[in-house]
């Protein structure tokens, strides 16, 4: 398995359908990514956390969305 290049994190789980269209471009080119739920509300110390060993994990792009709002069509 081919370690992710791309974190995709949200609040809470209610937020994964701002996050879907991402998720599946990032699949249809093959793009290795990883899914979180990372809330700086209820949990900054794993959201600082995630943030400071990104890199280190060989992260090279966040993509975050919170609020569970879509802002496009369906």
């Amino acid at each position: 398995m081919t370690a992710p290049l791309v974190g995709l994190i949200m609040g809470s789980q209610s937020d994964w359908p701002c996050l879907r269209a991402a998720a599946d471009m990032l699949e249809a080119l093959g793009v290795p990514y990883e899914s979180k739920i990372v809330s700086a509300h209820r949990t900054p110390d794993r959201a600082i956390a995630y943030a400071k060993t990104a890199a280190g994990r060989g992260l090279k792009v966040i993509i975050a969305a919170a609020g569970g709002r879509r802002i496009w069509p369906a």
